[in-house]
């Protein structure tokens, strides 16, 4: 038995350690392409991009063998991860090397394939499913989509309109049409091309579908402390009447 608790110990340790790590390099692969974008550089001309996503896909790969052989039901666990698995391919490298012609905004969508990994880390290392603080753990994973998808759609905006439309002259214009999209208070930016015009539709909706969650939120809390104060005030008033 003990040794079998050493063991499940440092399985968790190396499991821990491969999510943490999964995360930091998702994190230098979104600030490449930031660096990368906002210098108008070429998909496929960055050398540096295409080498740190070919070993971070390569890393995110042997992180989902990993976690399949310390599964006790390892074919069950790889059913489940398939999609995961297929995700963590490196694409690009494989285009690039094979000269395979692929349109320029499909290979910007590409590059964020990766980064779906980050997204299923954080959902395992949170535990927002099974916490039971789960209210906050869902507040935390709300705020963090929606900073995942302003950061995509104004990145994917400032490439789109960037050049076509003369109102988008840097990416800080982008930024600025995707949170007054977010929020559908409208914006004196308007999307001239069709990936534009879907990124607005796309904003509106994410708005529209995650902002009552807030209102859940705060609810949830109101009333946790009108329950807090309710219980004090009784428990008081029950000492001062037996005395």
């Amino acid at each position: 038995m003990p040794q079998l608790t050493a063991q499940s110990k440092s399985r968790t340790r190396i499991v821990r350690f491969m999510h943490l790590t999964v995360v930091l390099l998702s994190l230098l692969m979104i600030s490449l392409i930031t660096a990368d974008t906002l210098h108008n550089k070429s998909f496929l001309a960055d050398a540096v991009y295409l080498r740190v996503q070919f070993w971070c896909c390569l890393f995110f790969i042997v992180d989902v063998l990993v976690e399949m052989y310390f599964s006790p039901r390892r074919w069950h666990y790889l059913v489940g991860h398939v999609f995961f698995l297929l995700i963590s391919v490196p694409y690009l490298n494989i285009i690039h090397h094979y000269n395979l012609p692929v349109g320029e905004h499909l290979l910007y969508v590409l590059r964020f394939v990766p980064m779906i990994r980050a997204a299923y880390v954080f959902t395992l290392v949170t535990g927002a499913t099974t916490s039971s603080k789960w209210i906050n753990n869902m507040l935390a994973t709300y705020l963090i989509v929606l900073i995942v998808v302003v950061y995509f759609c104004s990145l994917t905006f400032f490439v789109s309109e960037h050049g076509v439309n003369a109102l988008v002259g840097d990416y800080w214009s982008s930024l600025q049409w995707s949170v007054m999209s977010l929020t559908t208070a409208g914006c004196s930016i308007h999307a001239i091309t069709p990936t534009g015009r879907v990124l607005g539709v796309v904003l509106s909706a994410v708005g529209l579908i995650f902002f009552p969650i807030f209102t859940v939120f705060l609810t949830h809390n109101y009333s946790d402390q009108l329950s807090d104060s309710d219980a004090t005030s009784d428990g008081t008033g029950g000492e001062s009447s037996k005395k």
